[in-house]
């Protein structure tokens, strides 16, 4: 067998059974969609009149004030899921599946390939879960063409993909899965000091760097323009290098971390 086919065998076979283990644990996975779903309907229905009355300047409009939130809380969907995996891997870590993993005749990326394969199609559905929630409050996206779509989707499985990537590292690292937990935290924090919920020129002047320039608000000013046909600007190529910056990132730490030698 060549060392492709090897590869995308063992690959396959991890990813199965990290897919056996989201299902058979779905707890986990549920907590982390019910975050971003329920600061949706907060924030449409118990904030959204006062919020859209603050950001257009006149009178209350609930509806416009969803269509400006999605595409912000679609990327915090995003941030959260990989947190899932940065608990998953660390688990197989402390219970010695991965030290039993290195002793066998198999593909060694492979491992860490199938966590990563496996939260990013977490994460795409995750998407289309909460993106169902959002259309039936009311989100619509009239004027996207099928290839903003398109672009869109690829944008989020990028943006997945990456932060997938540094989860893994986070969980490689972590001494237990509580740990693993809290260092992913960042993942779901980020999303709410971006652009998510007001724009840039809403918060203060010292604050709108730090905003302006993580790595969240180009992503959804992206998804935004994509999906709202709002001015994307510079955003696209930011949000970009930003996810293959962090890809690469989280490749290098994560083999590294698998391929050091336990203590």
């Amino acid at each position: 067998m060549s060392t492709l086919s090897l590869a995308v065998r063992d690959s396959t076979t991890m990813l199965r059974r990290n897919l056996l283990h989201a299902r058979r644990y779905p707890s986990l996975t549920l907590n982390l969609l019910l975050t971003p779903i329920m600061l949706l309907l907060l924030f449409v229905y118990v904030f959204g009149d006062t919020m859209s009355a603050g950001i257009d300047g006149g009178g209350p409009d609930r509806s416009a004030y969803i269509a400006y939130i999605v595409p912000g809380i679609l990327l915090m969907t995003i941030g959260a899921t990989p947190a899932g995996t940065a608990v998953s891997v660390s688990m197989d870590m402390a219970e010695g599946i991965m030290a039993r993993f290195r002793t066998m005749a198999i593909h060694r990326p492979s491992i860490l390939v199938g966590h990563v394969v496996g939260s990013v199609l977490q994460s795409v559905l995750s998407v289309i879960v909460v993106g169902a929630v959002a259309v039936a409050i009311g989100f619509r996206s009239t004027d996207a063409t099928a290839l903003e779509w398109l672009a869109a989707f690829g944008l989020i499985a990028l943006v997945a993909l990456a932060l997938t990537w540094i989860a893994v590292g986070m969980g490689l690292s972590s001494p237990n899965a509580e740990a693993a937990s809290n260092n992913a935290t960042p993942l779901i924090i980020l999303p709410l000091i971006s652009s998510a919920f007001v724009p840039l020129d809403a918060m203060p002047g010292w604050f709108q760097p730090i905003a302006e320039y993580q790595p969240f608000t180009p992503a959804i000013e992206t998804l935004r323009g994509l999906l709202l046909g709002t001015d994307i600007g510079h955003n696209a190529w930011l949000a970009i290098t930003w996810a293959l910056a962090l890809t690469v990132l989280g490749y290098l730490w994560s083999t590294s971390q698998f391929n050091r030698d336990p203590k």
